[in-house]
C-alpha cells in the first residue's frame, strides 16, 4: 500500500512566480512526498504525491491559471488498473 495515493500534476501560467515559494508552501501545508516544483516566472510545473490532490488545486488556482491537470490513482496503476 502507498502512503500518499495521487500523483499530481499541473502547470501554473502567472506572473512573478517562484519555485521557492511555491516549495515552501506546499512542503508545510499540504502533506505528501515526490514535490517537483520547476520553471520560471511566468509558468511552474508542479508534479507531487499526496492523499489530498485537491489541496494543491487549490493553492496553484490563487497564484494563476491552472491547466493541464493530471490526478492519477497510483494504488489503481499498482493494481494494473486504470489511475
Amino acid at each position: 500500500m502507498l502512503q500518499y495515493r495521487y500523483d499530481t500534476q499541473m502547470l501554473i501560467e502567472g506572473k512573478n512566480l517562484s519555485e521557492d515559494a511555491i516549495r515552501d508552501y506546499i512542503t508545510k501545508n499540504i502533506e505528501g512526498d515526490c514535490l517537483l516544483a520547476v520553471g520560471d516566472d511566468e509558468l511552474i510545473k508542479i508534479h507531487f504525491h499526496t492523499n489530498t490532490p485537491w489541496k494543491v488545486l487549490e493553492y496553484a488556482s490563487t497564484i494563476g491559471d491552472i491547466y493541464d491537470i493530471v490526478v492519477e490513482n497510483m494504488e489503481r496503476q499498482e493494481n494494473g488498473l486504470k489511475g
